[in-house]
């Protein structure tokens, strides 16, 4: 995973292992993009939490909610092996002892690919179990777009 630094303050019917421990939410969080850029199903199955409490939603897609949704809904991008690289820039995370928040930007490249795709935002929700930390909720949004883009009556305060 190439993160940098944070800011200041195939799914089957069978169960994975859950023998990997992520420590901490920040080692989730890496095996997480690792995961993506290797192409490796497996550690992110092992990543997600056994709830059915669970959803991921990106740009374009519909928000997959639970446990087999949620691999389901990621099992494309693996099938060919690693198809981006993601570098992540932190933003800001909230942390307590048993929930981690996680707001980050992604910049996302497809390989094979010249073009630089547009940065999103992902907030991640990790919830720390007796096994570790895992991940709960992955949710992408686009990141505003350049000064001038939008009309006067568009723009955000």
């Amino acid at each position: 995973c190439r993160c940098q630094d944070p800011a200041p303050n195939t799914t089957s019917n069978r169960e994975p292992a859950m023998t990997t421990a992520f420590a901490s939410p920040q080692d989730a969080e890496d095996a997480f993009y690792d995961a993506i850029d290797e192409g490796a199903f497996d550690t992110l199955e092992a990543l997600w939490d056994r709830s059915e409490e669970i959803f991921s939603l990106v740009p374009m897609g519909a928000a997959s909610i639970g446990r087999n949704a949620v691999l389901t809904s990621w099992q494309p991008l693996f099938q060919d092996g690693p198809q981006i690289e993601i570098e992540v820039g932190h933003l800001l995370w909230i942390e307590t002892e048993e929930i981690a928040i996680h707001l980050v930007e992604e910049r996302v490249k497809v390989r094979g690919h010249s073009d630089q795709q547009p940065p999103v935002y992902a907030t991640n929700v990790y919830r720390k179990r007796d096994d570790g930390w895992r991940l709960i909720i992955h949710q992408n949004s686009p990141t505003p777009p350049p000064p001038g883009m939008l009309p006067p009556q568009m723009r955000m305060p």
